[in-house]
C-alpha cells in the first residue's frame, strides 16, 4: 500500500464510525487480494468466494460500533481475526450440512508449508490455534496476523512491536507446532 494511502487509512480508522464508506473504498481491494490469496486452489463450485468473505468480514468489522482503531496495522489484525471467524463458520456449516463432501482449501503460510485444508482440517487447525494460543500468545498471533490477516514479516513486527527476527522465530515455531497439535507431524 502506497505511504499517502497508508496514511488516509489510519486518518480513516481514527476518524470512527462515521468513516465507514470512506474506509470501505481505501481497503476492499487489498481485503480482497489477501482474501483471494485464502482461497487458492479452491474447486470451482465452491460456495464461499473471496468476494463473499470479504464482505461478511468487514460487515464484521464494522458492525462493532465501539470499535476504534488505532492504525492500519491494528485494523488488519481485527481484519484477520474476522477472515478466520468467517473461514472457521463456514467450515462449521459446510459439515453440519454435508458429510465429507465439500473440501474447503486454503494454504497454511505464503507458499513454504503447503497445507491444504479441507473444512474438517481447518476446524483442527483453529482448535490447534486456540491450543497454540493457552502456550504461546505471541507465536498465535503470528500466525493469525500472517495466515489469516495476509500481513508480510514487517508488518507484523511493526503491528506486535518485536523485531522482524523475533517474528520469523516465531513463525517458524508456530507452524511446528500447529503441524504437531493437528497430527502432521
Amino acid at each position: 500500500m502506497h505511504e499517502d494511502r497508508k496514511s488516509e487509512l489510519t486518518r480513516l480508522l481514527q476518524a470512527g464510525p462515521g468513516a465507514v464508506e470512506g474506509l470501505l473504498d481505501l481497503v476492499y481491494a487489498e481485503l480482497h487480494t489477501i482474501a483471494q490469496q485464502r482461497m487458492v486452489g479452491e474447486r470451482a463450485g465452491h460456495t464461499l468466494q473471496a468476494t463473499a468473505l470479504v464482505s461478511e468480514a468487514y460487515m464484521r468489522l464494522v458492525g462493532t460500533e465501539k470499535m476504534q482503531w488505532r492504525d492500519r496495522q491494528h485494523f488488519y489484525s481485527a481484519a484477520a481475526e474476522a477472515m478466520r471467524r468467517v473461514l472457521v463458520d463456514h467450515a462449521r456449516k459446510v459439515l453440519s450440512l454435508k458429510r465429507g463432501g465439500a473440501h474447503q482449501r486454503v494454504t497454511l503460510g505464503d507458499g513454504e508449508v503447503g497445507l491444504d485444508l479441507d473444512s474438517e482440517r481447518l476446524l483442527a487447525l483453529d482448535d490447534a490455534l486456540e491450543r497454540l494460543t493457552g502456550e504461546d500468545e505471541r507465536a498465535a498471533a503470528v500466525t493469525r496476523l500472517r495466515f489469516f490477516g495476509g500481513l508480510d514479516v514487517p508488518e507484523i513486527a511493526a503491528t506486535l512491536e518485536i523485531s522482524e527476527r523475533t517474528v520469523h522465530r516465531e513463525w517458524t515455531f508456530a507452524r511446528a507446532r500447529l503441524f504437531e497439535l493437528m497430527g502432521q507431524d
